[in-house]
């Protein structure tokens, strides 16, 4: 995949983050405090003593909102969001499938072959449902000799999350075909080991830019957890 792609994969996905997801989910972000944040109070006390400019304290706050944010979003995300993101993405690869059922259509970065991928939001997002709806879909490609299909061609792809997070079903989805979460499925997308970090930075700074409906949601709760950092300051440890 040419940088050129990357870049029109990354632009999406801002997009998508900025006019989809954020828009959707942040107007029922709660009001946050310093003790929403699994943080070690000497830690922050420690911190505080060596800022000195109120640039840092707004720093600082973005630090502990902004992944806050993120985590709440993506863990919100449903499978019709997820669609518009797939869209966007075939759009750009020319990745569209025929098959019914099969999102998308990838030559791999990694193996050089083509792969036939279903595409699923993050590691929670099915239910045992869902795993025989996977299965059942893959089913008439098996039947295609023309395909030439080798057991790694049929692939489950977990856009966001770890490997090591991913649910049950996922797991027992992964008896039968791979499951390429996170950053390994990004990798096997553009031979690009980084990518997936690459793209979650460039969404992240879709946060800072705020030129989305409900950016005044998220500029709240920094300034009032800076606010807090600011009061610790003011006491010194």
């Amino acid at each position: 995949m040419t940088e050129q792609q990357k870049q029109a994969i990354i632009e999406s996905g801002k997009q998508y983050f900025r006019s989809i997801i954020i828009p959707n989910h942040l107007k029922n972000l709660n009001k946050l405090h310093l003790s929403s944040f699994d943080i070690n109070p000497f830690l922050i006390n420690y911190l505080a003593a060596f800022i000195k400019e109120d640039s840092q304290i707004i720093g600082l706050a973005k630090a502990l909102v902004y992944p806050h944010i993120f985590d709440k979003v993506i863990d919100a995300s449903n499978e019709q969001d997820v669609q518009s993101l797939v869209s966007l993405l075939q759009e750009v690869t020319g990745g569209a499938s025929n098959f019914d059922g099969i999102d998308f259509e990838f030559v791999d970065a990694v193996d050089g072959r083509r792969k036939f991928c279903q595409f699923k939001a993050e590691v929670k997002t099915i239910n045992k449902d869902d795993i025989a709806s996977v299965l059942c879909h893959f089913k008439p490609l098996i039947s295609q000799p023309s395909l030439d299909l080798q057991f790694e061609d049929l692939v489950v792809g977990v856009l966001y999350g770890e490997k090591d997070n991913l649910s049950d079903y996922y797991k027992a989805i992964a008896t039968h075909y791979p499951v390429l979460c996170g950053s390994d499925f990004w990798q096997h997308l553009t031979g690009e080991k980084n990518f997936y970090a690459r793209l979650l930075k460039a969404m992240g700074e879709v946060l800072d830019e705020g030129d989305f409906d409900g950016s005044e949601l998220i500029q709240k709760p920094v300034e009032e957890i800076a606010e807090e950092i600011r009061q610790i300051c003011a006491r010194g440890i």
